[in-house]
């Protein structure tokens, strides 16, 4: 006995055989294609368990270390923390006016060579209560973020 007997069936089949190649074809090169437009984010503690690769662009989330912003021809140096580590970042060009120590910030960028961190954008907080959301689940993951606590040590 034949599986396909009846010409309408077979040209199911043919179809069906057809179309699905094309279609995860189709589906593997815009994932493809859409590799670099993906940006993950992490905190500094988990940037350091997941060993990013230098180069890697990614987002770095916690707090602005206190006391660890400097600022020197066009260019700032400061030390973003989730209070089990701390990664130095360096970033050239104009900050947020909400930037400031002690307040949370995600910074766009990549990983050198040397552990430290090249922002090529920051965001900081729009309000006193915002903590940006990705900021804030690492945060309380790792204990360290209590509800309806303001980032802010003021």
């Amino acid at each position: 006995m034949r599986a396909f007997k009846s010409p309408r069936a077979r040209r199911r089949m043919l179809v069906l055989a057809v179309v699905t190649p094309v279609l995860a074809l189709a589906v593997g090169l815009t994932l493809w294609a859409m590799r670099e437009q993906v940006t993950f984010f992490y905190s500094p503690a988990e940037a350091a368990e997941a060993r990013v690769e230098p180069g890697v662009m990614v987002r770095l989330g916690g707090l602005v270390e206190e006391g660890s912003v400097q600022q020197a021809d066009g260019v700032v140096r400061f030390s973003v923390t989730d209070g089990e580590a701390a990664t130095p970042v360096r970033y050239e060009g104009d900050l947020p006016d909400l930037f400031r120590e002690g307040q949370g910030v995600v910074v766009q960028g990549a990983f050198l060579t040397d552990g430290s961190f090249e922002a090529s954008e920051v965001l900081a907080k729009h309000d006193e209560t915002y903590m940006p959301r990705e900021v804030a689940e690492s945060l309380k993951r790792r204990g360290r973020w209590r509800e309806g606590e303001v980032a802010s040590n003021s």
